[in-house]
């Protein structure tokens, strides 16, 4: 492990605000009496959002008075642990690039290359402009979505040097881009979403053919055929009552209007398998998906595998957008053959 200093340049004082002060004394009464430094860690953490995303001297001896712990003890706990920044960063973005195995195999050392370009030449230096700043950590805890960095509380994953690079820009733009997988993938599913068919209508409707889908265009969202390839899945008696139970089934159609189906792997959250059931229930239009109310969203959910993903991905918003003939960044990508799973 590197050694860990407190930087060369301290405030004179520290002490939480009104509300942190308040949340902090509910941590700390949490814990049984004389257990009280149990909340030493989300302490430091809550001043370190506090005071620029960095940890200062003087908030380690408020927090060690706060909890009746010596000093030293705070300090151990604080050089310690790498999520705490013992000197200024970043204040746009602080990104921790995770170094280990998995993400150095897929890709950390474009990662690593990005940040030195564009950054710093070297790790916990400042940008020239003071709102970046790197450096490379151990496991972040997602390894199946290699390789991915942190910034601040945030995860982003599944990266490539040029989607990277595209993150770091929204951040100097003052945006906040989508935590999580930077491709069409939910959460850390395989890509596209299910790869097993689980119903015999299903294995059967496998072995059909699928009809390409029309190249899209800005001007109009993109059309695609019926998908033939996966139907919507067979529900016992019991599964359509709970349905019916959980929501309302919304408006159905038996086929496309007659200009042909729109492209729904055009929403993010929604690749070729499961355009296939969405299709398969009569669901072949933007604006259908657009016009669902809380009940039909919760009806549709019963037929999906990852419950919850239409509010998630926020399929209504994405859809009312696609409905008026706009574009939404993923399907910009999509429309640029940049999302694999989008392709049949």
């Amino acid at each position: 492990m590197s050694v860990r200093r407190l930087h060369h340049e301290q405030p004179a004082s520290f002490a939480f605000t009104r509300e942190n002060l308040a949340w902090a004394k509910q941590q700390i009464g949490k814990y049984p009496k004389g257990r009280e430094a149990s909340a030493v860690i989300p302490l430091l953490w809550r001043a370190q959002e506090q005071h620029e995303n960095w940890l200062p001297e003087p908030a380690i001896r408020y927090i060690a008075d706060m909890l009746g712990m010596p000093y030293i003890r705070v300090l151990e706990v604080a050089t310690f642990y790498t999520m705490f920044q013992l000197a200024p960063v970043g204040k746009k973005a602080h990104v921790q690039v995770c170094g280990t195995t998995p993400c150095m195999l897929r890709g950390a050392e474009d990662i690593k290359a990005v940040c030195k370009r564009r950054i710093a030449e070297h790790a916990h230096e400042l940008s020239a402009d003071g709102e970046f700043s790197w450096e490379e950590v151990e496991c972040l805890g997602a390894c199946v979505n290699a390789p991915m960095v942190q910034v601040f509380s945030d995860t982003y994953e599944d990266l490539t040097a040029e989607s990277f690079e595209r993150l770091l820009d929204a951040f100097a733009r003052g945006d906040k881009p989508q935590p999580g997988p930077q491709i069409d993938r939910q959460f850390a599913a395989p890509f596209g979403g299910d790869t097993t068919l689980t119903t015999l209508a299903g294995k059967a409707a496998a072995k059909a053919p699928a009809k390409p889908a029309a190249k899209p265009t800005a001007k109009a969202p993109a059309k695609a055929a019926p998908v033939a390839a996966l139907a919507a899945p067979a529900l016992s008696a019991d599964d359509a009552a709970r349905a019916d139970a959980a929501g309302k089934k919304p408006r159905m159609m038996k086929a496309p209007r007659k200009a042909g189906a729109d492209d729904l792997k055009m929403i993010k959250g929604v690749g070729p398998k499961l355009e296939g059931v969405l299709n398969g229930l009569g669901i072949f239009h933007f604006d259908q998906i657009s016009a669902w109310k809380p009940e039909e969203v919760s009806w549709v959910d019963e037929y999906l595998k990852f419950k919850g993903r239409i509010v998630r991905d926020d399929w209504i918003a994405q859809a009312s957008t696609l409905a008026g003939g706009g574009e939404t960044e993923f399907s910009k990508r999509v429309a640029k053959g940049e999302v694999p799973s989008s392709k049949r």
